[in-house]
């Protein structure tokens, strides 16, 4: 409880501070203003026009590029003892596969808390208990996808494994955006594994297949806001001439986050273990194609404790719910719009946080530099990016080659936090109003360098 309402607090504080400053503020804040719109309207009179964003006809055929994306499986702890766990549990299944990975699903999409956790060890006697130990959840995620041997279902996900046991590398060569005489050629060489193209595939592919495991729970805003109001009073008196104006704001924004909860999603990272040991061993041991079926090798793969997923760590993120006491109609889809908000910015923080998981995008315009990223994938002005050109030998394997860096144009921004797909319904902010993008670009502008092309790639390096 006290460290729910410490995480209520966090969320609230900022919000009602930055508030009581522009109410009290309020002169000084429109003479700076006015100041800026000065500026800007100087610095507009020396700039170009921009560009609307918008694909020309020329270029939209690279809408359907091909290219080599990771691979995710997506899952979420169900944990009763939390608020609101039927909606987040149903807003998380409901919710749209994130279209910068293939989904690598697997499986469940869930498991029960109780039925595998791990608790951190007892403190030896005159030791203090590790607090951080007993929010870690990593023990108890581990436990499930060792016992249920979810590493070993990627595998065989990879591999196209039959109920007989028996591979094939139709997946592999799909996702390696291979050509389709080159898929076929290797699909029916499977018996010699198709050589080239699961070289190809051990080196990137496979590895960049990954396990994100989400853990949300909601926090009632109510006690956190009255602390934070106490605080805001108590602030108040040191104002003089302005206590009754910040007093008056402190309570305006008390009775509006105090009806809502705060979000907080943890989002825990896995990576698929495919080493030259673990490549030796399976190819060795457990390969097979449907003319060579081997009881065994079957048997084999169904027990081995040879594939792994390593934890490559956690990050986490929040949305702040409030005004449900004006909008109790609305509160189930502001409850799931916060979810998902919470959701995508831990993975986006992940990408951020760890460079294997950081995925390529295509270029789809060349005049404006442009790639169909936005906000809704973390994307911020300033950004680098490098870009890569790929290409294929005459053994089929594919390679990149860096063609310089580009960065995000300011202000150029795609806002696709709220795009509706067919059947969807709109997206509602803490209060219940439909919320509408801050621009209508297409893409994202980014500027450097020359002789960049539709459909040549991009990575984040910062």
């Amino acid at each position: 409880m006290k460290r729910d309402l410490q995480i209520g607090i966090k969320n609230i504080i900022k919000f009602m501070f930055c508030i009581m400053f522009l109410l009290v503020g309020t002169n000084m804040i429109v003479a700076q203003e006015v100041e800026k719109e000065e500026v800007v309207e100087k610095d507009d009179n020396k700039k170009e026009k921009k560009e609307s964003g918008k694909i020309e006809a020329s270029d939209k055929t690279t809408a359907g590029i091909k290219y080599r994306r990771s691979s995710l499986h997506t899952m979420i702890i169900e944990d009763a003892k939390l608020p609101k766990i039927d909606i987040i549990l149903k807003t998380f299944n409901d919710a749209e596969f994130p279209d910068k990975y293939n989904d690598h699903t697997v499986g469940d999409k869930s498991f029960n808390l109780a039925d595998y956790y791990v608790g951190p060890p007892e403190p030896l006697e005159g030791e203090k208990r590790d607090k951080k130990a007993e929010k870690d959840l990593s023990p108890s995620i581990t436990k499930y996808l060792v016992d249920n041997k979810v590493a070993n279902k990627m595998m065989a996900k990879w591999f196209s494994r039959n109920q007989d046991g028996a591979f094939n590398i139709e997946l592999i060569a799909e996702r390696g955006a291979y050509d389709a005489s080159a898929q076929a050629a290797a699909v029916a060489s499977s018996t010699e594994r198709g050589n080239a193209m699961l070289e190809d595939a051990g080196e990137e592919l496979i590895p960049a297949t990954f396990v994100v495991v989400n853990y949300s729970k909601f926090v009632s805003n109510e006690d956190a806001a009255k602390v934070v109001k106490d605080i805001a009073y108590a602030t108040a008196e040191k104002l003089g001439g302005f206590r009754e104006t910040a007093e008056k704001a402190a309570d305006a924004i008390y009775e509006k986050t105090r009806h809502g909860y705060s979000v907080w999603t943890t989002a825990y990272l896995y990576q698929l273990q495919w080493t030259d040991s673990i490549q030796a061993v399976f190819y060795q041991d457990m390969w097979m194609d449907g003319n060579s079926l081997d009881p065994i090798k079957k048997e084999m793969f169904d027990t081995t404790n040879l594939f792994g997923l390593t934890l490559l760590g956690f990050e986490k993120s929040s949305a702040l719910i409030s005004g449900l006491g004006n909008n109790a109609e609305n509160e189930q889809m502001i409850i799931k719009n916060a979810t998902i908000k919470s959701i995508n910015s831990s993975y986006n923080k992940l990408q951020r946080k760890f460079e294997a998981f950081r995925t390529k995008s295509p270029l789809v315009s060349s005049d404006p530099l442009g790639a169909k990223i936005g906000m809704k994938e973390g994307v911020e002005n300033g950004d680098k990016y490098e870009v890569l050109e790929q290409s294929m030998d005459e053994q089929g394997k594919i390679t990149y080659k860096r063609k310089g860096v580009i960065k995000v144009e300011k202000n150029m921004v795609w806002d696709n936090r709220f795009k509706l797909g067919e059947g969807q319904e709109e997206v509602l902010d803490e209060n219940g109003i439909p919320m509408k993008p801050e621009n209508d670009l297409e893409f994202t502008h980014f500027k450097g360098g020359k002789g960049y092309y539709p459909g040549m790639l991009i990575r984040q390096i910062n």
